[in-house]
């Protein structure tokens, strides 16, 4: 795999199985419409289904999208806000966040703010068509410990509160909304023919940041139950 692509990818040996097993099916934008269409009806009917975003579990298009972005939309919200990092960190101190449970790990506070920069280089990437790693210096020097974590993540991500961490993912998310809200449907399908994984279309590339949220919030609740005083029941 090229070095251009962040080490934090090309050594996820998840996300490397899920595109590799889904990379069949993302094949052509007639077969993805129609995956879509069976798991949450008609997209193409924006009126047949618009609940409003605070009912989180009624996925499906959303107003102010197009059809099957807004679709997306309501799982990248359901991820976040049902069973993603804000509930995984309810209640955790700054002495928590820094916590490192053995000299390899990333501590609950590095892996909030990778999040964050996972997204803000997919939206470099699909949003304003930069190639993945030519974004500025000073772009690298603001996340590139976030993103490929390791000793640079270790010794430079710490001394914050969730406050902190929650105020950037927030921010971070708020740009990705208001991008999706410029684009159509066939943006969202449209491929990057170049992507080392091979022709990979946008919601591809978008559906990697929902779920890479997910494994790492497994993570962070793994981390979670390590924590010194942490009862041996907590979820």
């Amino acid at each position: 795999m090229p070095t251009s692509i962040p080490n934090s990818i090309a050594e996820d040996r998840f996300a490397n199985q899920c595109f590799s097993n889904r990379r069949n099916f993302l094949k052509g934008s007639a077969a993805l419409t129609a995956g879509f269409s069976a798991f949450f009806g008609p997209l193409s009917l924006p009126g047949t289904a618009e609940p409003s975003d605070s009912n989180l579990n009624m996925l499906g298009p959303r107003p102010g999208y197009a059809p099957q972005v807004g679709t997306f939309v309501s799982l990248l919200t359901w991820m976040r806000e049902a069973n993603g990092v804000i509930s995984a960190t309810k209640g955790l101190t700054q002495a928590d966040l820094d916590y490192l449970v053995d000299p390899r790990a990333n501590t609950i506070g590095a892996l909030m703010l990778h999040l964050a920069a996972t997204e803000t280089y997919y939206q470099l990437n699909t949003f304003d068509g930069k190639k993945w790693d030519s974004w500025p210096d000073s772009v690298k020097q603001q996340w590139d410990a976030a993103m490929n974590l390791g000793d640079a993540g270790r010794k430079s991500i710490k001394g914050h509160d969730r406050d902190y961490y929650l105020k950037i993912l927030q921010e971070t998310r708020a740009k990705t909304l208001a991008e999706f809200s410029k684009r159509d449907d066939a943006w969202l399908l449209a491929a990057d023919k170049d992507w080392p994984w091979g022709p990979t279309n946008n919601l591809c590339k978008w559906f990697h940041v929902c779920e890479h949220e997910a494994h790492h919030t497994g993570q962070i609740a793994f981390l979670r139950k390590r924590l010194p005083g942490a009862k041996p029941e907590a979820d």
